[in-house]
């Protein structure tokens, strides 16, 4: 089970300045696009060693002539459903408001952990002031400043104590396999495609708490997890928020996953969400096959399928190295294909070369093809190796490694895509002093 964090509170509390300190002020996965106070973000996090995720929601209020409060207060509640444990984020500054007393009568209901934090508690005399928080009968209140990190740690200590135990199911050593995609595209109906064919081989793993984010597949040869299956086919609470839940699904089954299963529209083609989402299992490290679903349904030449591969590779340049297949869920067209494919990735992303196989074919490529000359210097790359990391990384050792650019890297990639059987798979190119 993931831990995910949602900080919520009304408008102005410091929601985001927290985020951005509990994140390190690291990028959003997904960015917003209008409004601060109206998007969520969602983002990685760490504390002595336990990874969570956190979401930021928008402003929740109540009575206000903002045309978009219903639209907010669903999506708090979305992300709190989502959440392990609640961050409920309070101003000192201003004391109790009627909007803070309508969340914290909201949260009682919501038998997740709640953690009271009383932010913007910069001197001592504001710490005395906090202790009204008490009054909402939530538990301790915890002091912080989320612009000057005081209190954090504190804070911090008492969050990770509430996360579930991870320990609770052990898992097998399976890939685990994700379909992911934006709202509409054939997710739903690819799953459930693949369970129809033998529901009793089908065992979702006991012990979770209420969302299985693991089901066994075991049918066909094939043994592997599908990932987050519930989740991404409970649509009762989604309503309009649907694009928001289902961005947030695909966020968590990406993180969970070894490979993901990526779907787009072929009638609509590839897509700025779709390109967000692709991006977002790139940045992850994780391994992809690319589905077009609703493959039937389009009217076609000869020349049709290599000019629509031909435009998705060029939307997701330069990662290009990517299983493309054309399927149908509702003919079930290829879909144990697309299965079968994303189990070759997984064996990709296991790939070990050794050194010296590695030097065989790369030296003759790298004598012939040295990096450009830099301010009159020859930049000589002596000798190559895969690093002993979990996806596959290669450290090319040089004597001037400041002097080899980005162009340098990505000619070094194509050539060990060339020469290896990397399909599928993001791999890292690290150019180190010898």
């Amino acid at each position: 089970m993931a831990n995910i964090v949602a900080i919520v509170g009304r408008p102005n509390v410091g929601k985001s300045t927290l985020f951005n300190r509990l994140t390190e002020s690291r990028e959003a996965i997904v960015d917003a696009e209008s409004g601060v106070t109206r998007d969520r973000h969602y983002g990685k996090a760490e504390w002595i060693g336990v990874e969570y995720s956190v979401i930021d929601t928008g402003g929740y209020t109540i009575n206000s002539e903002d045309i978009f409060e219903e639209e907010i207060k669903k999506q708090v509640h979305l992300a709190i459903d989502e959440a392990t444990s609640i961050i409920f984020l309070l101003d000192v500054t201003t004391g109790i408001t009627d909007h803070d007393e309508a969340i914290a009568q909201f949260l009682r209901k919501s038998e997740k952990p709640i953690l009271v934090v009383a932010n913007k508690v910069d001197t001592n005399d504001r710490i005395i002031q906090a202790s009204e928080f008490y009054s909402f009968g939530l538990g301790e209140v915890h002091c912080i400043s989320s612009s000057n990190g005081g209190g954090t740690g504190d804070m911090l200590d008492a969050l990770v104590a509430t996360f579930p135990n991870r320990d609770e199911v052990p898992e097998l050593d399976i890939p685990k396999i994700a379909v992911v995609g934006k709202p509409n595209v054939g997710k739903s109906s690819l799953i459930n495609a693949l369970l129809s064919q033998e529901r009793n081989i089908v065992t979702p793993e006991a012990g979770t708490t209420r969302d299985s984010l693991l089901t066994r597949y075991q049918a066909f040869g094939f043994d592997f997890y599908l990932v987050d299956t519930a989740g991404i086919r409970k649509r009762s609470k989604v309503h309009e928020s649907l694009e928001f839940y289902s961005v947030l699904r695909s966020i968590r089954s990406i993180e969970e996953s070894d490979v993901c299963l990526f779907m787009i529209d072929a009638q609509e083609g590839m897509q700025k969400q779709d390109l967000n989402i692709f991006f977002t299992i790139e940045k992850n490290s994780k391994g992809v096959v690319i589905l077009v679903n609703k493959w039937d349904l389009v009217e076609k030449s000869t020349q049709t399928m290599k000019e629509f591969e031909d435009t998705i590779r060029e939307r997701i340049a330069p990662y290009v190295d990517v299983p493309i297949l054309f399927i149908s869920t509702l003919t079930k067209q290829r879909i144990h294909k697309a299965v079968e494919t994303a189990m070759q990735v997984h064996e990709n992303m296991r790939t070990r070369i050794s050194t010296s196989k590695l030097n065989d074919v790369m030296q003759p490529i790298l004598e012939s093809h040295p990096p450009p000359q830099i301010k009159g210097k020859f930049i000589k790359i002596k000798y190559v190796m895969q690093l002993p990391t979990h996806k596959p990384a290669f450290a090319f050792f040089c004597n001037l490694p400041q002097y080899v650019k980005d162009p340098y890297k990505r000619f070094l990639e194509n050539k060990l895509r060339e020469n290896f059987d990397l399909t599928g798979i993001p791999i890292k190119i690290f150019i180190r002093q010898k």
